[in-house]
């Protein structure tokens, strides 16, 4: 869901688009031109979107805790990122301090046992998604007539990654279902993610209307991804999953684990369709849905899959 703080920014950005759209028309109509002449005109637009922003969550599992192998294939639960923080670094492993045992409020002990806590592959993370982000960026298009126009966009976005991972307890610790005898505990697990993407295409206006038109607009697509976090919160402690874990008495060595740094880019096409609304010869606002279908390309298997986007363009007419 969409947060009050970043929904009252989108009607702020509306709001000003639409006043500095009000204020051209006022300043740039002309007495001897009728209302009805009023078209874009032939040169370059710059301008901005801003726009909700839904991801495919097939590349969600990259932040389930698992990690990746030396091949970039998923870790087996035993080589697993999330075990690995929960069990052995912070659960006692290695004749430590129980932290787990502490942040929950239970009697401590050795890696996580039975009579306490458990962790095992079960209770893994689950329903990996993300969430409703926004996409914002700048636009641009050369108008070679009154209705086409070449187009570049440049968008971004920072995207969230939501899901959740269970611990069993021998006590309710979280007012959650029991299991057996013993009460299986939800806690949340989250990821970052940073997009980019950049389109060239072709933008054609439907109708001879001076003022409302519907447009359809289309072309070539590239995305760069890069993982930006991943981490997991229970009760008191915020556990990052991507730092090196060096075990007691290791000489040094860094357990091993292997988490590369992800980031790639992937090609495919993008579309969009909406409303081309002339506010004056200076000023265009668009009202726009617009799908990609594109490889995330990070982590393992990268696939071609279907995103949206929804939003307002404002062009300023050179």
């Amino acid at each position: 869901m969409i947060s009050k703080n970043k929904f009252r920014t989108l009607i702020v950005l509306l709001v000003v688009c639409s006043s500095f759209a009000a204020m051209a028309q006022d300043d740039n109509a002309s007495d001897d031109e009728p209302e009805s002449q009023v078209m874009e005109k032939k040169g370059f637009h710059f301008g901005f979107f801003v726009g909700p922003y839904w991801a495919n969550k097939y590349t969600a599992n990259l932040y389930s805790g698992y990690g990746l192998d030396v091949n970039g294939n998923y870790n087996e639960f035993t080589n697993s990122l999330i075990y690995n923080k929960i069990v052995l670094e912070y659960g006692g492993g290695y004749g430590q301090l129980d932290q787990i045992a502490q942040a929950l409020g239970v009697d401590p002990s050795n890696a996580g046992g039975a009579n306490t806590w458990h962790f095992g592959p079960n209770d893994m993370p689950q329903n990996m998604h993300y969430t409703i982000n926004f996409l914002v960026g700048l636009n641009a298009r050369y108008s070679v007539d009154k209705k086409s126009a070449i187009i570049l966009n440049v968008n971004a976005s920072k995207l969230k990654v939501a899901g959740n991972f269970s611990i069993e307890t021998d006590v309710n610790v979280n007012q959650n279902q029991v299991s057996g005898s013993q009460y299986v505990n939800t806690f949340d697990i989250i990821g970052g993610e940073q997009r980019m993407m950049f389109q060239f295409g072709f933008n054609r206006i439907l109708g001879n209307n001076p003022r409302l038109n519907f447009f359809l607009e289309g072309g070539l697509n590239a995305t760069l991804a890069k993982f930006d976090k991943n981490r997991i919160v229970i009760k008191s402690l915020n556990i990052d999953l991507t730092t090196a874990y060096v075990a007691p008495n290791s000489g040094g060595i860094a357990y091993p684990i292997y988490f590369p740094k992800h980031i790639g880019i992937g090609f495919g096409a993008f579309a969009s369709a909406g409303f081309n609304i002339t506010m004056s010869p200076k000023w265009t606002i668009q009202l726009l849905y617009s799908p990609t279908y594109d490889k995330i390309n990070i982590g393992p298997l990268p696939a071609y899959k279907l995103q949206h986007a929804a939003g307002v363009r404002c062009y300023y007419n050179f």
